[in-house]
């Protein structure tokens, strides 16, 4: 094993305590803050002459690498939308750094190219995504992006002609955009990154005018708690209203195409979720408002009165993960446990079929139509990468689109289920998937992660890195944690807000169970995590150092009594709380991963990634965990921070970049557990 010969480089103390609600609060790194000081750039530049002195040293590197591009370098495709018979899609082909932008005319043509971002002639951190075609099929509106930015350029190409028109929005983050009938025009809400706005509008564009001539269709006020998007209809356009206040709430609002009359208010100040979609002249939405579980209502209006909710579909015991609407169907996503079940329903809700899933597979709605009658689903499962089927509601038949080719030989891998007890006596199920001697003998060396918020559940997904680490004789580990959906809208309250201690102690006790029931090695434990994840990783191995080997912490929050200051964290403070609130601080206070790190402590090896242009998980927390770290280690494991100028929480990064990237993280992880021999 590389040992690091020298330090880490010293980090200055610059403390600042602040008193929050009475209570005082030292900040050791405040000054990290600043991403673009002469002396962050310096720290970041002695950080990456660091973890270079270390990573480039691990043995077998060139083997690692060679492995992660055959994983990795394959033809694959997403983003697909259907309009008419003709499909648009991105598409990287073998080869090639970034996705494109294709055509095929029917499901059986030929992949036709549309736009190669490599022709733009900026570099290969140019990344490209369709999001919307014209009603008459003639015009498609992409994203332009630089990096892993959260913000992009917005362009329409004429299909036929091949040509970028001029009408292109700057810079920014595209709330909503809707196409008018006539395809001459488009509606959109746009926040430029370089304006400072105190209000939201939507605006009416007439292509190949002046911008600065649009009209105002709609205004919303108090720009920083409010996001205003647009719900597209044939005859009418949705307005949404969201304000994330110190209880969020929706308004939501109706409007004809071209008319000259104030937007009809449908719903105002509702507390609850209310995602609308305009169909035939319906409104049809889902929601949980007398419904944790969510259900699909219709909103009826009423002259003189409150619009009436109609139930579509009612709710069940399990939450709705997911739903889209086609010609003639409605197709809903449940989660039950940890299995994917696709229920199909008529547009007045009455029940048709279940759709047959494969055991261990998880499916995913990946395109719709509300003028077809043809379903796109992503299949697949912990040793499956994604397949994307057509489904059609008319023949009931479903065919293969396309399909990731991997070379990972699915049949030497199974995996079980087993259970857990949590701190509190509640029963928590686990996966685990290796190769068939792995999950039959024990004591491997092992690697967990999970997510623990938002209600996201945790499925079978494949993930270059996990099976990476199972060709290994690694044992994969997925807890089930609470702060997900797997049992119902409960699951995710029990570790909601205040409650958050709770997905990180059932995240402690999976690995204790590893451990005592003789599936991990001891010291031979790793986990992993990105986003919210990545908190989780942060809380896991502050609260337990000695339980973990290592630990890889990526686009992480870290420091939870300042992330709603920054970017548009704030939004978040529903699931998580934030220091501004007395009530909350405590609970904050006692798991903030930046603050619970201690002097004198043995802590794992730790890789921290992030990058300059993460708008959402603000760069900051890994740049100012990394030095707390650094400074409070006294084991001889490495702390080291992988850190880019153009990684950010958009995973558009070129294939070299990804493949430099993972190969440092499957280097680091095998050098940790002993894998490379």
């Amino acid at each position: 094993m590389p040992q690091l010969m020298t330090p880490p480089p010293f980090t200055p103390i610059d403390a600042v305590t602040e008193v929050l609600h009475g209570v005082p609060v030292t900040d050791w790194y405040r000054w990290l803050e600043d991403q673009d000081s002469p002396r962050t750039r310096e720290w970041l530049n002695a950080q990456h002459l660091y973890a270079r002195s270390y990573l480039d040293s691990i043995p077998g590197r060139d083997r690692i690498r060679d492995r992660i591009r055959e994983l990795l370098d394959v033809e694959t495709y997403d983003s697909i939308q259907k309009i008419g018979r003709r499909y648009f899609f991105r598409k990287r082909e073998k080869g090639h750094e970034q996705f494109s932008i294709y055509l095929r005319e029917s499901a059986d043509g030929p992949d036709q190219l549309l736009i190669d971002p490599a022709d733009r002639g900026t570099g290969p951190y140019t990344a490209i995504k369709p999001l919307r075609v014209s009603p008459d099929g003639r015009l498609l509106l992409y994203e332009v992006k630089e990096g892993g930015e959260r913000t992009g350029t917005f362009e329409l190409l004429e299909i036929p002609t091949r040509r970028t028109l001029p009408d292109v929005l700057p810079r920014g983050y595209l709330r909503g955009f809707a196409f008018a009938p006539d395809s001459q025009s488009f509606y959109y809400v746009h926040d430029p990154t370089a304006a400072k706005s105190i209000r939201q509008a939507v605006l009416h564009h007439v292509l190949g005018t002046f911008f600065g001539d649009d009209k105002q269709v709609f205004t919303v006020d108090d720009c920083d708690e409010v996001v205003l998007s647009i719900v597209p209809g044939r005859d009418q356009l949705g307005f949404l209203v969201c304000r994330y206040l110190d209880k969020p709430s929706t308004d939501f609002y109706l409007w004809p195409f071209g008319s000259k009359a104030t937007p009809k208010p449908l719903l105002q100040n509702a507390a609850y979720r209310f995602g609308p979609l305009l169909k035939d002249g319906r409104i049809l939405a889902i929601t949980d408002r007398d419904a944790p579980n969510s259900r699909i209502v219709e909103l009826c209006q009423r002259e003189g009165l409150e619009s009436e909710f109609v139930d579509v579909i009612p709710t069940t015991g399990f939450p709705i993960r997911d739903v889209a609407v086609t010609e003639n169907r409605i197709y809903l996503s449940y989660t039950r446990e940890d299995k994917t079940e696709i229920k199909v329903f008529d547009l007045f809700g009455r029940p048709l079929k279940v759709l047959p899933i494969d055991e261990g597979d998880t499916v995913r709605f990946s395109g719709s139509s509300l003028d077809e009658d043809e379903l796109l689903l992503e299949r697949e499962s912990f040793t499956k990468p994604i397949r994307i089927y057509r489904h059609s509601s008319r023949t009931d038949e479903e065919k293969l689109w396309a399909d990731r080719k991997v070379r990972f030989d699915t049949h030497e891998f199974n995996h079980a289920k087993v259970w857990f007890t949590a701190r509190d006596g509640v029963r928590v199920p686990m996966f685990l998937v290796g190769r068939h001697d792995v999950l039959e003998r024990r004591q491997h060396p092992a690697i967990m992660t999970s997510y623990g918020g938002y209600g996201v559940s945790m499925t079978p997904q494949f993930s270059v890195f996990v099976a990476f680490m199972m060709e290994r004789g690694c044992l994969f580990a997925l807890p089930n944690i609470r702060g997900g959906s797997e049992f119902g809208v409960e699951w995710h309250q029990a570790a909601k807000g205040r409650n958050r201690q709770v997905a990180f102690d059932d995240f402690i006790c999976a690995a204790e169970s590893l451990m005592e029931t003789g599936r991990a090695k001891p010291r031979k434990l790793a986990i992993f995590g990105g986003s919210n994840s990545g908190l989780l990783v942060g809380a896991a191995m502050t609260q337990r150092p000695d339980l973990f080997r290592a630990a890889v912490c990526m686009v992480p929050l870290l420091d939870m009594l300042r992330y709603h200051l920054f970017d548009n964290a704030r939004s978040w403070k529903d699931e998580l709380g934030t220091a501004a609130d007395p009530g909350d601080l405590a609970a904050l206070l006692d798991y903030s991963p930046y603050h619970r790190v201690r002097e004198g402590v043995p802590y794992p090896a730790t890789m921290i990634v992030s990058g300059d242009s993460d708008q959402t998980c603000n760069p900051l927390h890994a740049r100012k965990m990394t030095a707390r770290l650094q400074a409070a280690n006294v084991s001889e494991h490495p702390i080291i921070l992988d850190y880019s100028r153009h990684r950010g929480h958009s995973p558009v990064l070129p294939l070299g970049m990804r493949i430099d990237a993972l190969t440092d993280r499957m280097a680091f992880l095998c050098d940790q557990l002993g894998l490379l021999g």
